[in-house]
């Protein structure tokens, strides 16, 4: 996956983003690439276990055993306690969905797949691990498939936003532009406090209209502060709007925030762009 750098032509910011950034607790944000220059963002749905979700039995307790691991990143202790969830209940098909979740931070999207699809042969009603299974299928290039699980999952839940923001990015990487905007159109209507879906918005609007885009990130911003990739991609849109100062804060506060939170890859992308950008 390449991109272009900055051009004294033209200027522009561009960047390679290939690792996942996570928020603690609710979700899991992973910054995906497509054919757009900037930084889409796809919600992976990781929540805070409650008691209330899981069955008093032995299996539960180790279902949310595994999801408290997994929040604090002990994956293959997630993966343990999951596996004996499913060996007190092979039917427990919310036990095989968190497993799919935690193989697919570990990389193993084959093996997250399998666990998608098994939790959906218990339940086929089960909106969220057709929404896991469109993310899977999406990080492995099959976008296509992966509009298909997403479309599943807002059948069944027509109030899901997440499914409406990754289906959108899924149309956005297939050069579908209208279907990405009408999906984050509908993901900010559901949830106008959608940071995400408005970074993503402005994704797409931002090959035809940079200031329409800029507006999308300023509002992702504002609703969350430490948002490094809209800094980012709004110093893109600054920077092809020919802002050279303003792209360049942002990018210095992307490249700040990514650093505090220990995103070293990123750092150093976006830190080479300043430097690309300053000459």
């Amino acid at each position: 996956m390449r991109r272009r750098l900055f051009r004294q032509k033209r200027t522009r910011v561009n960047q390679v983003f290939t690792i996942a950034i996570f928020t603690t607790l609710t979700a899991i944000s992973s910054v995906s690439c497509s054919k757009n220059d900037n930084v889409l963002v796809t919600e992976i749905g990781v929540s805070q276990p409650s008691r209330r979700s899981a069955t008093t039995s032995k299996g539960g307790e180790f279902y949310i055993q595994g999801k408290n691991q997994h929040l604090n990143g002990d994956l293959q202790a997630a993966i343990a306690s999951y596996s004996k969830a499913i060996n007190q209940n092979s039917q427990y098909g919310a036990a095989y969905n968190g497993r799919g979740l935690v193989y697919f931070d570990l990389g193993d999207k084959e093996k997250a797949i399998a666990d998608y699809n098994q939790a959906l042969s218990i339940n086929p009603n089960d909106a969220e691990a057709y929404n896991n299974l469109g993310n899977a299928n999406a990080s492995l290039g099959n976008n296509r498939e992966a509009v298909k699980d997403y479309s599943e999952a807002i059948r069944l839940n027509p109030n899901y936003a997440e499914a409406y923001n990754n289906r959108g990015n899924a149309h956005a990487t297939n050069g579908e532009k209208k279907g990405a905007l009408d999906d984050f159109d509908q993901a900010i209507l559901l949830d106008p406090k959608y940071a995400i879906a408005y970074n993503n918005r402005g994704n797409a609007r931002a090959a035809g209209d940079p200031q329409g885009a800029i507006e999308d990130y300023n509002q992702a911003i504002r609703l969350n502060p430490n948002f490094a990739p809209a800094y980012n991609n709004r110093g893109n849109a600054r920077a092809t709007n020919g802002d050279k100062q303003g792209a360049l804060k942002d990018l210095e506060q992307a490249a700040s925030i990514f650093q505090s939170q220990g995103n070293n890859d990123l750092y150093q992308q976006v830190t080479k762009n300043i430097k690309e950008l300053g000459r």
